[in-house]
């Protein structure tokens, strides 16, 4: 039986500022309350043997795994770009509620100005990436991405359709599949 784990990223400096960030190559490292966060993930892994860890292309999602994994004798890394956050175009480093406030209002199908993703396109994304990870033959991954691949892959899992509204996803807190 494969077990996976997957747990959002721990807080970062666009996180902790309300500011939404869907390029991987902005600059948005870890707070320091996000490394402790990121250190209390591994608290909740010791005695887990964890046989590959996967991330985002993001620096922060990586970041995160290596710091919970310290300690340890880091396993392989796998970095797919499946994982990546939700491209949000015009919206990049702007307040979080003014994309979201938009996302609420349109429909999921829809791409947000200026060349961003709609949620249905990073859904699919998402789904890609867990079924690339679900055909790796190590027995137990971590994987390590953003709070809303989080969220969809929790409702998909649950049985639950595509919703405007996602419950937030705690930091660096693991959730079993």
């Amino acid at each position: 039986m494969q077990t996976f784990l997957v747990a959002r990223h721990a807080e970062s400096e666009c996180s902790s500022r309300g500011v939404v960030n869907g390029e991987p190559n902005s600059r948005c490292p870890l707070t320091e309350r996000g490394e402790a966060q990121a250190r209390a993930l591994g608290r909740s892994l010791v005695g887990r043997e964890i046989d590959l860890y996967v991330t985002s292309e993001f620096p922060r999602t990586r970041r995160t795994a290596e710091i919970a994994l310290s300690g340890r004798e880091l396993p392989p890394w796998l970095e797919l770009a499946e994982l990546n956050d939700i491209r949000v175009g015009a919206f990049e480093q702007g307040p979080l509620e003014q994309y979201t406030a938009w996302a609420h209002t349109h429909q999921p199908e829809e791409r947000p100005p200026g060349a961003g993703e709609s949620r249905s396109e990073a859904a699919a994304r998402f789904a890609r990436g867990l079924r690339i990870v679900l055909a790796r033959a190590e027995p137990a991954i971590l994987v390590v991405t953003h709070g809303l691949a989080v969220s969809f892959l929790r409702e998909a899992s649950a049985g639950h359709g595509f919703h405007a509204r996602h419950a937030p996803v705690p930091y660096a807190r693991p959730f079993e599949f």
